[in-house]
């Protein structure tokens, strides 16, 4: 992958596209199936922003309902519906239970009729119908569950994208298949402005400082949460971001803990949250709350993490947590709009808009909102947007149906079949490769069959491979070792956040992609340092700080 614009740099793209999370590359995507002719640029890695920091939920959209804004539940539930046939390895049907109990600000009888709203809006799109759970029925199903107060419970159907990093990578693989050209740790330095009109960016290569431009007639500012930072000082514009922070925890299994998703609400502030199973561990979220701090150093807070461990020890009362128990956190900025005077952040808009800037700026437009799960309604809409601004016809989108790479075949169960069968692995290190990488999870086999050394495992916890590094590097556009434990192969999402693993794949670099040992251990201590903001527990143990990591108010949690 290239990191400067190449040659006939003079050459004008039909489309410059600011921000490389998953908005960004389903816009590149949409544009080059469509026969546009694309750059992204993002001044990091694919998906290490925003896209990094979900709750990993691909959801109809239930709690919409509460606005009335049945237009995006319904949009909500169409994309849900069209990721498990675009990419079934990647997402999977998750079923959910919210119990009920006094006193919450929603009564169970208006989350029963919400759900019958939903499944009559999911029809023939869902994956079952929610139903009602009575009393002794949730405590002998979820015996650990809280009895005080509860009224009963309704289960219903939505889905997970356990990797949602895999995700942005396979849009990725598929948007540079199409043509389009994605450059990282590219930053933006500035727009070009001619007058009226947005002609391109100005670009500076993050490693080498070089400087360049991209002329593009239309240029697209889907940078997420940083959107008002690149209009800033280019062009007058009022403020459209108005993000929140949402904040999780990930914890070992605790005793008590479900072995189905509970999404209840908060006693401390009403919010609904959730405590999800997730790889064999669980994660609590989110919390939802107003920011207007650093956008390159959002961390979860001490506070943060009390309320989401206090709200889960009222639900379980067995589980007995405390912050100790934490192995590690993540937080993001929700890229919302901006909304002047909201009391109450769960009543911003969770849905998308696209702002073109003309007349008095044309060739600009600026994507506002966008959530995992509608990324690619979302990329649908700018790229019809960008026509309009580029004066050309409509043409068919085809990212309804067009599968996703690692699901380019006919029939998926029998492909985890005779994969399951063919394969030297075990049980476990396969279904590892087929829920990461899909049908190019043979590729990884390929790799490995070619050189015994790449067939080594590199991490004892999950059994990655070192030919998953290399393939990495080769195939998937990883750059630094970060790019390639914590969006890659996610061994930097296990219980020490690979810190146990992080010098074996540098080694697997050194000896088979042509690192030296200098840039081994540099790259090891840059990983080190990308993980603090993640607070994680190993790294505190291993500096000698006990559990929990400092937050800089020099108390660690």
């Amino acid at each position: 992958m290239s990191h400067h614009v190449p040659s006939g740099e003079h050459d004008v793209v039909d489309l410059a596209v600011i921000g490389a999370g998953i908005n960004g590359l389903a816009i590149a995507r949409d544009a080059a199936a469509r026969g546009l002719r694309v750059v992204v640029v993002d001044r990091a890695d694919v998906g290490s922003g925003t896209s990094s920091t979900s709750s990993r939920l691909i959801h109809g959209g239930l709690k919409y309902l509460e606005r009335y804004d049945f237009a995006l539940v319904n949009e909500s539930i169409r994309e849900r519906h069209l990721l498990f046939r675009t990419a079934p390895h990647l997402v999977r049907d998750y079923p959910m239970l919210i119990p009920f109990y006094k006193g919450n600000t929603r009564p169970g009888t208006l989350i029963r009729l919400g759900l019958l709203a939903f499944d009559v809006l999911a029809l023939n799109r869902g994956r079952g119908l929610s139903r009602t759970v009575p009393v002794r029925k949730v405590a002998r199903r979820w015996p650990t569950l809280s009895r005080d107060g509860l009224r009963g419970a309704a289960l219903f159907h939505d889905a997970q994208v356990p990797w949602a990093e895999r995700l942005c990578v396979e849009l990725f693989l598929d948007a540079r298949r199409l043509g389009a050209r994605v450059l990282t740790y590219t930053s933006v330095t500035g727009l070009v402005v001619e007058g009226d009109r947005v002609a391109g960016l100005r670009t500076e290569d993050v490693r080498t400082g070089e400087s360049s431009e991209i002329r593009a007639a239309v240029t697209v500012n889907a940078a997420g949460p940083w959107i008002d930072r690149i209009l800033d000082g280019q062009i007058e514009s009022r403020r459209l971001n108005g993000g929140t922070k949402g904040s999780h925890v990930v914890l070992d299994p605790f005793p008590g803990a479900p072995d189905t998703c509970i999404f209840f609400e908060a006693a401390a502030d009403g919010r609904p949250i959730f405590v999800f199973p997730w790889q064999g561990r669980y994660v609590l979220g989110s919390t939802d709350l107003t920011y207007e701090g650093d956008l390159d150093e959002v961390v979860a807070s001490d506070a943060e993490i009390d309320y989401l461990l206090a709200e889960t020890n009222r639900i379980f009362p067995g589980a007995g947590l405390t912050s100790g128990d934490v192995l590690w956190s993540v937080a993001g900025i929700r890229p919302l709009p901006y909304t002047a005077g909201v009391s109450d952040n769960a009543k911003i808009s969770r849905g998308h808009t696209v702002l073109d800037h003309g007349p008095a700026y044309r060739g600009l437009l600026t994507v506002i909102g966008g959530k995992l799960t509608t990324h690619r309604a979302l990329a649908e809409d700018v790229t019809d947007a960008a026509l309009r601004a580029l004066g050309r016809r409509p043409r068919p989108c085809v990212t309804r149906e067009r599968p996703l790479p690692g699901a380019e075949t006919s029939a998926w169960p029998e492909f985890v079949r005779d994969f399951l069968r063919d394969s030297p692995l075990d049980r476990a290190s396969s279904r590892r490769l087929l829920q990461l990488y899909g049908v190019r999870a043979r590729r990884v086999l390929e790799i490995a069959a070619g050189d015994p050394s790449l067939a080594e495992v590199v991490d004892k916890e999950t059994g990655a491979l070192a030919a998953e590094v290399v393939m990495a590097v080769r195939e998937e556009g990883a750059v630094t070792l970060g790019d390639v434990m914590l969006r890659r192969i996610l061994v930097g999402l296990n219980g020490d956040m690979g810190l146990d693993s992080a010098a074996t794949c540098a080694d697997v670099a050194v000896r088979h992609l042509g690192w030296d040992e200098d840039r081994a251990r540099s790259e090891v201590a840059a990983y080190e340092k990308e993980l603090r903001r993640h607070r994680p527990r190993a790294l505190a143990e291993a500096a000698g700080g006990g559990v929990g990591g400092s937050n800089g108010s020099g108390r660690t949690a």
